[in-house]
Order: structure tokens, then C-alpha cells, then sequence
């Protein structure tokens, strides 16, 4: 592969991330106050369970200083809550709470359906060659993820 077609792709998936992001995160601000941040630390949970502040770092690729800023906003909303390590005091875990997965899922499906409303203005063609892209880039940035 040529050094100008990576040039290339690489262009598209950094002028797609802000695209993706806006039509995410503008409905998000609609509907909730929790940041794109803190359902991004969420989903994380939801996914992964309970998790160490590093860990949810390590996810996020953020530091912990701002993970904890994150962290502490969504405990005062009643979304995650902390527990202490019984083995090490020094580690603190966090995990969702119910009120946190109820809104976090309420959220996605606003979101998704905000999406939604956007994809019917397609065509067909349109609609099956989205579907194909967006499904391949899906899983050639999974692939690329799993080999860091």
C-alpha cells in the first residue's frame, strides 16, 4: 500500500471522529448533563463491571487526574459509586449503579434514535453502502485495537 493511500485513510478517519462525535454528543447535551466523558466511563462499566480508577484510565486512554474529575462528577449524580479494595486500601474500585445503568441506557437509546432519524433521510443504496462501510471500519478498528 502506498504511503499516500495511508495518507489518505488516515485523513478520513480523523475528519469522521469530530463528525461522529458532534452528532453524538449535541443530543447528548439535550438530554442529559452528563458528559460525553462520563457515559463514555459508564459504558466502560457496563461493560467490564467494577473497575479501578487506573483501569477506567487505561480504557479512556485518559490520566487519572482527569479520570478522577470525571468519576467524582458522575458519584455526586448518583451514577457510579466508589468501594474500597478489602485487600488494598490504596486501591479504590468503582462501579455503576442502578439509577447510572438505567440512565446510561435511556441516554444510548435517545441518542440512537437522534441517529436514526438522520439515516431515514437516506436512500437504500445509501443506506446498504453505510451499513457495509461503517460495519468494515468497526471491525478494522477493533482488529487495530487488539494488536496495541
Amino acid at each position: 500500500m502506498t504511503k499516500l493511500r495511508i495518507d489518505l485513510i488516515a485523513e478520513n478517519l480523523i475528519t469522521i471522529h469530530p463528525l461522529l462525535y458532534k452528532s453524538i454528543s449535541r443530543p447528548l447535551r439535550n438530554c442529559t448533563s452528563i458528559t460525553p466523558a462520563g457515559m463514555f466511563v459508564l459504558g466502560n462499566l457496563k461493560r467490564h463491571g467494577i473497575l479501578s480508577m487506573s483501569d477506567i484510565g487505561k480504557y479512556l486512554s485518559m490520566p487519572k487526574p482527569h479520570i478522577t474529575v470525571i468519576v467524582n462528577k458522575l458519584i455526586e449524580e448518583g451514577y457510579v459509586e466508589r468501594q474500597n479494595d478489602p485487600k488494598d486500601r490504596r486501591i479504590i474500585h468503582i462501579h455503576i449503579t442502578e439509577k447510572g445503568l438505567s440512565d446510561f441506557e435511556n441516554i444510548k437509546q435517545a441518542i440512537s434514535e437522534n441517529m436514526k432519524s438522520k439515516l431515514v433521510m437516506l436512500n437504500d443504496e445509501e443506506l446498504e453502502q453505510l451499513s457495509t462501510a461503517s460495519q468494515r471500519v468497526k471491525d478494522i478498528l477493533i482488529s487495530i485495537l487488539s494488536k496495541e
